[in-house]
């Protein structure tokens, strides 16, 4: 993996960026330390992104939904809604 120092890196930047987004990730050193590596981040698949609906059609919700245990609740927390 090539390492570049930070001088190096402001002046070659595109051309490091481009060779990185083609799977040549590079290190970014100063005085000759390593100090971060830089390498291609990979879009997600169609298959790896989540969507609204998702499940539309294959659930349905009850009517009733926002009364349902409506008396078990009032019975815990004591009173009437």
């Amino acid at each position: 993996m090539k390492t570049v120092n930070i001088h190096e890196a402001k002046t070659q930047l595109s051309k490091l960026i481009e060779e990185a987004s083609k799977g040549e990730p590079f290190i970014i050193a100063k005085a000759g330390k390593p100090i971060v590596k830089v390498t291609a981040l990979s879009a997600p698949t169609e298959s790896q992104v989540r969507r609204l609906d998702f499940l539309a059609g294959q659930i349905s919700v009850p009517d009733d939904f926002d009364k349902m245990g409506r008396e078990e609740i009032e019975e815990l927390f004591g009173g009437g809604i």
